[in-house]
């Protein structure tokens, strides 16, 4: 016996009806988490330029990275991103 055809969807106990689209809550821009990669870049980037450390530098520019790629679209805005960049 298959499971495919028309006898199983009749007994099907999934009700298309009842399917509703998920819609994502609103989230108020001052109750956005905290962006700690683009924290954490500034503290690298920081700590590159003052004690001349390359490691820390290529670390401050893959959370910098990081930072841009996790950006929500209601945060871009182009003085955001080019301060982020920055």
């Amino acid at each position: 016996m298959s499971s495919h055809g028309n006898a199983s969807s009749a007994n099907d106990p999934r009700q298309p009806s009842a399917a509703k689209p998920y819609v994502a809550p609103v989230v108020a821009p001052q109750d956005m988490p905290i962006d700690y990669a683009g924290f954490i870049a500034v503290v690298f980037g920081i700590g590159g330029v003052m004690f001349r450390y390359k490691l820390s530098s290529w670390l401050a520019l893959i959370f910098c990275a990081q930072s841009l790629a996790n950006m929500r679209n209601m945060e871009n805005d182009l003085k955001q991103v080019m301060m982020a960049m920055m």
